[in-house]
């Protein structure tokens, strides 16, 4: 699947993905920030992830197309590696309430906050 369309809203810090199979998803920064795809918050393999904290207020301020398959998201908190795919964006927009859920719930458990 390919994006059809996508919008950066700024005021409301969400990012608007329109795909070809007709779905439409709103993913809020810090949700893309807290799930970013590289190994700085992913780690390099299951169980190495590093729990992303305080990023409540995070900004998008850029993104870079990266070939024909993915983008690069630039943060205001100087992250910027990991390339978001179209299948990784498109997960992330269908499975949003599950992995948001999941990520409140591991804050909790880490006595961490959204917050600095």
């Amino acid at each position: 699947m390919t994006p059809t369309e996508i919008t950066l809203h700024q005021q409301s810090k969400v990012l608007e993905i329109a795909f070809d199979d007709g779905t439409r998803y709103k993913l809020p920064f810090e949700f893309l920030r807290v799930y970013s795809p590289s190994a700085e918050v992913r780690g390099h393999g299951p169980g190495q992830e590093t729990l992303q904290v305080g990023k409540r207020n995070v900004m998008l301020t850029e993104i870079e197309p990266a070939g024909s398959y993915a983008i690069k998201l630039v943060f205001d908190d100087g992250h910027d590696s990991g390339l978001y795919t179209w299948e990784y964006l498109h997960e992330l927009g269908k499975y949003h309430d599950a992995m948001w859920h999941d990520y409140l719930t591991k804050l909790e458990a880490a006595g961490e906050s959204r917050d600095k």
